[in-house]
């Protein structure tokens, strides 16, 4: 699933990018957002798992998506400032897009081929869906939203990623 990580996406600013431009040689948490949801706090542990491991390869990359309960209204420059003002978010957020149906952004179409624990792939079911990429760009895990960002699986698999 290497092609995953060249799949051109913006940065929450606009500017073209990709996972790979933000994550290359790193391991990944990618993770669909939204500010208001019940879920939002997880931007919390987001945050501190990406100070505690930033420094040994490691980032969490944010995506915003409205699909759910249209939960992320904001425009770029709402969802920037609601990020770092209230969660002092630093880690790279994309553009919005959408995860789900006809309108699938295509780094999504790749990321819902993969099962999480539970054998649950296909759609993603609501904000906060947790990927896990290796620095090859290989998805080695799923995380529901509510597992927390935290939750001993969710650090165990990332440090077990670490290159």
């Amino acid at each position: 699933m290497s092609e995953l990580t060249e799949l051109p996406i913006n940065t929450l600013d606009g500017a073209p990018s990709s996972i790979g431009d933000q994550a290359a040689g790193k391991a990944a948490l990618v993770v669909n957002v939204a500010s208001k949801c019940g879920l939002t706090p997880q931007y919390e542990g987001l945050e501190r798992l990406h100070e505690t491991y930033a420094d040994r390869g490691f980032t969490v990359l944010g995506v915003p998506c409205n699909q759910f309960l249209e939960q992320e209204p904001g425009t770029p420059e709402e969802i920037a400032t609601f990020c770092s003002t209230t969660y002092g978010v630093t880690f790279p957020l994309f553009e919005k897009v959408e995860v789900n149906g006809d309108g699938r952004h295509p780094i999504y179409a790749e990321l819902t081929q993969v099962a999480d624990g539970e054998g649950v792939d296909g759609d993603i079911r609501w904000n906060f869906e947790k990927f896990l990429l290796s620095p090859d760009g290989d998805v080695v895990a799923r995380f529901a939203p509510q597992v927390e960002p935290e939750a001993d699986e969710v650090v165990s698999a990332i440090e077990a990623n670490l290159p």
